[in-house]
């Protein structure tokens, strides 16, 4: 699936047809592409290899002892919107592009390093993103072909993938195989865990996003050894996917952790909370927040986790057997530096800037709802401009630090802004910001204002916290899978836009249900080739796989 030409016409079908006619030599070698059957070749991944403290050979000698083996396949991204890009010259050495990316600076950076311009020369756009789930992160071969191809022909070139182009071009979720040890005293106490991973990366480039990691920093363990290899395969290069090395490392920690509960006759909820971190068992920070036994508690009331039953199999309705299950999670609590610029005008509307995309989450949204909280303005009398280069600069949405990082610069813009306004002469008549800037025959006022992480959050290990709960019916003779029911439980922090972080939960809840039971990429490895690079044998969630989830936050 890798590109080796780019061929351009001036309608789709000419197009389509004209790269039927180009045939392709090559040399052909021996491909490797199965990860389990080239294991032994795997190399340790740069900057995470290895990680230990205590006593790594602790959990041998524990009175109780887990051991299992655990595959995450390949995932694709598939956002509904495929990847786009137009790109034209301006200019020898100017160009503009309205792109498919989530982050309009880093792609600007990119373009002008890689076609050696001025970076003001570079303008792009991209104020519909269309989902990307980190795929749109990085600047891809397609992008700078399109360009190419537009310097060439001196035209604006439109470029887009092909859905099969998707599976392979855009990277993905890497195909990873884990394998935890796990050690516990008879009333739950963890001794030692150790959690290797091998995850695949291309030829061509290492691709590492630590799995391993939220074994380090999950429970309170004292003895815990954590080690990462890539493997290099003939495959597209993996990327950032939603979560990325969290949702894999968490899959096989939590599922360990499952499976020692059982060992030990014991409830999961109440396994965790024994082996509960109040302080961050790597560094020994305290916490910026952490309410996660509360989300626990929260989780198990909706869920019903009363109903549930310790020996397996002996809950069933009708045909099928009932289950409960519950799993927690982590993520960074990041925050980036950003600048906003905010305009008041003469008619009363706050007009806020940025250079930010936005790839569904609502950020339009949450900046709006910041900027009325601060200047009392209605939400509809401010307009939120981004996605576009020439804005003031503002990081990729990426790792789930957008809202802290350009929501801080929203504050920070309009505090500046109202402090402003304070220094304007004000009449007796004056009663509102339109008056205020009339009296003092302007226009409009502006400030720009930049906001970043300062040293105090070095003091504290930040994170954010999550549980799912659901409930599973398995039908005994078929072994079919349902799930009837999702409660998810957020410790994020201040909830800026309600409505849309609830959007997030359920669409990661529903991400989590595909990936356990239903995406997977299928390689052929006698030919090196996807099978099911389509949305037809690649099966993604639609309405009747999912059950109502309920999204709640720990307040």
């Amino acid at each position: 699936g890798q590109p080796v030409a780019l061929v351009i016409a001036d309608s789709f079908e000419r197009a389509v047809f004209a790269a039927s006619l180009v045939m392709v030599e090559y040399r052909k070698l021996e491909h490797l592409t199965s990860l389990p059957k080239n294991l032994p070749k795997a190399f340790p991944a740069p900057d995470d290899a290895e990680s230990s403290r205590g006593d790594v050979q602790a959990w041998k000698s524990a009175p109780v002892k887990f051991e299992a083996e655990y595959i995450i396949p390949s995932e694709v991204h598939n956002p509904m919107e495929p990847h786009a890009i137009i790109a034209r010259w301006d200019a020898e050495n100017k160009i503009t592009v309205w792109d498919k990316t989530q982050g309009v600076n880093d792609t600007q950076k990119n373009i002008a390093e890689t076609f050696k311009i001025p970076i003001e020369n570079v303008q792009v756009n991209s104020k519909f993103v269309g989902g990307a789930f980190g795929s749109a992160l990085e600047v891809w071969p397609h992008e700078i072909a399109a360009i190419i191809g537009a310097k060439m022909v001196k035209r604006p070139v439109k470029l887009v993938l092909s859905r099969a182009d998707m599976f392979t071009s855009v990277g993905y979720r890497p195909y990873t195989w884990q394998k935890i040890s796990m050690g516990a005293t008879a009333d739950g106490k963890l001794t030692g865990i150790t959690h290797e991973a091998v995850g695949q990366t291309s030829f061509y480039r290492n691709f590492a996003e630590a799995p391993t990691s939220i074994t380090r920093d999950m429970y309170a363990c004292p003895n815990v050894y954590t080690n990462y290899k890539l493997l290099k395969l003939d495959v597209g290069s993996p990327t950032w996917m939603r979560g990325p090395g969290h949702a894999t490392g968490a899959f096989a920690l939590e599922s360990a952790m499952d499976e020692l509960a059982h060992q030990l006759n014991m409830d999961p909820i109440k396994l965790r909370l024994i082996n509960y971190a109040k302080t961050d068992p790597g560094s020994g920070k305290n916490y910026s927040s952490k309410f996660l036994d509360e989300a626990y508690a929260l989780g198990a009331e909706h869920i019903g986790w009363s109903r549930r039953q310790q020996t397996p199999r002996s809950l069933k309705e009708n045909e099928w057997l009932v289950g409960y299950g519950m799993a927690g999670g982590m993520f960074g609590a990041y925050r980036e530096s950003a600048s906003v610029r905010a305009i008041l005008t003469a008619a009363g509307e706050l007009i806020i800037q940025t250079a930010v995309s936005d790839i569904g989450p609502g950020t339009g949204t949450a900046m709006v709802t910041i900027a009325s909280d601060v200047m009392g303005i209605p939400v509809a009398k401010i307009r939120f401009d981004m996605g576009d280069s020439s804005l003031p600069v503002a990081p990729q949405q990426g790792g789930s630090a957008t809202t802290s990082t350009v929501g801080s610069a929203v504050f920070e813009a309009c505090t500046q802004l109202k402090e402003k306004l304070k220094t304007l002469k004000s009449g007796n008549a004056v009663d509102g910001y339109p008056e205020l800037l009339e009296h003092n025959n302007l226009k409009m006022l502006e400030v720009v204002a930049s906001s970043a992480g300062g040293p105090e959050r070095d003091k504290y290990a930040m994170h954010s916290w999550s549980v799912h709960f659901v409930v599973v019916q398995v039908h005994a003779t078929t072994g079919v899978v349902k799930i009837n029911q999702a409660v998810c439980v957020a410790d994020s922090g201040h909830i800026v836009s309600p409505k849309t972080a609830r959007s997030q939960i359920i669409g990661g809840a529903i991400g989590g249900i595909a990936m356990a039971l239903m995406e997977e990429v299928v390689i052929d490895d006698r030919y090196g080739r996807l099978v099911n690079n389509n949305l037809a044998d690649y099966h993604i969630p639609v309405n009747a796989d999912i059950p109502q989830i309920e999204a709640l936050f720990r307040k």
